[in-house]
């Protein structure tokens, strides 16, 4: 017994957190968040002890990941988080938000090198105060590699004309009444990124109003796997581009809506770091409703009638990010 306690205090003590050169770190400015990825554990430094602007200890565990997410980007709330906004007039004006993510370590003696992750994303176009929508069609995912380089990519979601995915519609995309319940083919792609990276549809579902957290929604995609049975997913986290169709529709007993808004949540995955892929569909049970917890695009439908369908890609996003590598 003796001889394995002697060995048990031999034994090299397990760090809770692994630490990792932090020299990467992936931020994402969506139309309703900016999102800041940063390897998990960097330089020794736990979840708990990292915060959003050094007041907000928000982050959360994601796979390879510390994840931390500014959920509000209304002028009046630009402090969230010690969240600052500025806004550039002009003819082009512009709003620019930036935020860092620091270390903060409230013990007597602090044995890590401490961290600054600075960032900002800038949005172009029309701002509305009220509700915070960017009138864009791309969002920017912006990723320093350290040695490595920088890189930022535009992602952007598109109707195209087939299931070939070669032409892109322009907006507005018109459907006459008489052809509601046609295919729609959708496309998200990320252009600037290298092979590396990949391109996954988490959830997608539709509104009757633009507001993604409208509890009057019907769900086309959960869990990357297909909710609605018109949907078909062709690729999903393979390449630089993901791909699916659904059947158009509008909602039941909203004559005097003429608008359909479908909302789908996405995100940038590192094929190096992670393994991308989605699991099986046939295995696994999907909930009734989808939780998104990331970057959302919108796309709008606009009825009419004898009626006319139109469908416009209003893709609120963003046109710019930028980060900074750790201060040490």
């Amino acid at each position: 017994m003796a001889a394995v306690s002697a060995l048990l205090l031999l034994l090299p003590v397990a760090w809770t957190c692994a630490p990792q050169k932090a020299d990467y770190v992936m931020v994402s400015c969506f139309p309703n968040a900016i999102i800041a990825n940063v390897p998990e554990c960097p330089y020794g430094w736990e979840i708990g002890q990292l915060s959003l602007g050094g007041l907000c200890y928000s982050g959360v565990n994601s796979p390879g990941y510390f994840r931390f997410t500014i959920p509000d980007l209304t002028p009046k709330n630009n402090s969230y988080c010690g969240t600052h906004a500025e806004y550039i007039g002009g003819k082009d004006p512009k709003y620019v938000f930036y935020n860092s993510i620091v270390s903060n370590d409230t013990s007597l003696t602090v044995r890590n090198q401490p961290v600054n992750y600075t960032f900002s994303c800038t949005y172009r176009a029309a701002y509305l105060v009220n509700n915070a929508v960017f009138s864009q069609r791309v969002a920017t995912v912006f990723v320093n590699n350290g040695s490595l380089g920088t890189f930022s990519s535009q992602l952007s979601m598109n109707v195209f004309t087939n299931s070939k995915f070669l032409y892109a519609k322009d907006a507005p995309y018109v459907i006459d009444t008489s052809e509601i319940g046609s295919e729609v083919f959708i496309g998200i792609e990320a252009k600037g990124l290298s092979n590396r990276f990949k391109v996954v549809i988490s959830n997608c579902w539709a509104t009757p109003t633009p507001y993604s957290i409208d509890k009057k929604r019907w769900n086309l995609i959960i869990n990357s796997c297909s909710y609605d049975k018109t949907v078909t997913v062709f690729e999903n986290a393979k390449d630089s581009r993901s791909m699916f169709k659904f059947n158009s529709f509008r909602f039941q007993r909203q004559e005097k809506v003429s608008t359909v808004w479908l909302h789908c949540e996405v995100g940038v995955c590192d094929g190096e770091k992670l393994s991308c892929q989605p699991g099986p569909c046939t295995a696994r049970s999907l909930p009734s409703e989808a939780q998104p917890s990331g970057g959302i695009l919108t796309t709008e439908f606009h009825f009419k009638g004898t009626s006319l369908c139109i469908l416009c890609i209003v893709l609120v996003n963003t046109l710019l990010g930028c980060v900074n590598l750790p201060k040490m």
